[in-house]
C-alpha cells in the first residue's frame, strides 16, 4: 500500500446534520455540485463529530444529574460537573485526573481527553459522545457509497486525540472500513536489503491526520477525499490500531 503522490479533497456542501440523516447520500450528493469524480480506491475521511449526530449521540446536559465525584472534581478546576458527569459514563477506566486534565479509557478501548465527549461544534447546553461502534458507522457509510458510486472504495471516520509528549492535535482512525489500518512491513527489506523485524504502519491514522488539513473545523466542512492509495478490499476494523494490554509499556 502505498503511492508517490497523494491528494486530497475537502468537499464542500455538507450541511448542518441532524439525528437520522443518512450521511452517504449526503456526501454524494455535495460531490454531485463539484467536479471531483469518484473513483476505485478512494479513501473518504468523515468527521466523528457529524457521524455522532447524525446517530443521536448527542446528550443534553439539562438531562445529567452530575455525580458527588463530578461535582468535587469539577468545582476544583472550574468545569462543568454534568460534563464531567458524562465523561465518567462514557469511560471504561480512568487513566488520569489531574491538573484540570481528564483523560480516559473508553469502552471501545481509545485512550483519550474525556472519553471523546466533546462541546465544540454542537449547540449550547450539549455534548457530543462518540458512535457506539464507530467501524460500523464506517461500514455503513462505505455501503453507502459504493452503492452511489459503483467502486471499491474505503471509508474513516476520524476523531481528534492529543498525544503524548507531543504538543499539538492529530486528527487519528476511530473507525475503519472497506481497507487495512495497518501496513505490516515485517518480513520485507529496506533499500539497502536489511529485513524489516517491527515495522508497521498505521495508514488509517496518517490518511485522517493528512486530510485533517483539509477538513476545516470553523468551516464546516467534516468531509475528504483522499486520493492516490492503492489498497486490497478486505473486512477491516480500527480495533486492529490498538495495542494491547501486554504490549502496552505505559499502563
Amino acid at each position: 500500500m502505498g503511492s508517490a503522490e497523494l491528494r486530497v479533497i475537502g468537499i464542500e456542501g455538507i450541511p448542518e446534520i441532524k439525528e437520522g440523516d443518512d450521511l452517504a447520500s449526503l456526501i454524494a450528493q455535495a460531490l454531485g455540485n463539484t467536479d471531483v469524480a469518484v473513483q476505485s480506491q478512494d479513501l473518504f475521511v468523515v468527521a466523528q463529530k457529524v457521524v455522532s449526530k447524525a446517530e443521536g449521540r448527542v446528550v443534553r446536559l439539562d438531562s445529567v444529574t452530575p455525580s458527588p465525584l463530578a461535582r468535587e472534581w469539577a468545582a476544583a478546576y472550574d468545569k462543568d460537573a454534568r460534563v464531567v458527569e458524562v465523561v465518567l459514563g462514557e469511560s471504561k477506566r480512568i487513566v488520569r485526573m489531574d491538573r484540570g486534565v481528564l483523560i480516559s479509557e473508553t469502552r471501545h478501548g481509545f485512550v483519550c481527553a474525556n472519553a471523546g465527549v466533546d462541546t465544540s461544534n454542537v449547540a449550547g447546553g450539549f455534548v457530543t459522545l462518540l458512535p457506539v461502534d464507530p467501524d460500523e458507522s464506517a461500514r455503513l457509510i462505505l455501503n453507502g457509497l459504493e452503492k452511489e458510486f459503483k467502486a471499491n472504495l474505503g471509508v474513516i471516520v476520524s476523531d481528534t486525540f492529543g498525544r503524548p509528549w507531543r504538543e499539538g492535535l492529530v486528527n487519528v482512525a476511530i473507525g475503519v472500513a472497506g481497507f487495512k489500518p495497518i501496513a505490516d512491513l515485517r518480513g520485507a527489506a529496506d533499500m539497502y536489503g536489511q529485513p524489516l523485524r517491527v515495522t508497521t504502519i498505521a495508514i488509517a491514522d496518517e490518511v485522517a491526520s493528512a486530510a485533517e488539513l483539509v477538513m476545516a473545523k470553523e468551516q464546516g466542512l467534516p468531509v475528504a477525499l483522499v486520493r492516490g492509495l492503492r489498497f486490497e478490499v478486505v473486512e477491516s476494523s480500527s480495533r486492529d490500531l490498538i495495542r494491547s494490554p501486554d504490549m502496552d509499556l505505559f499502563r
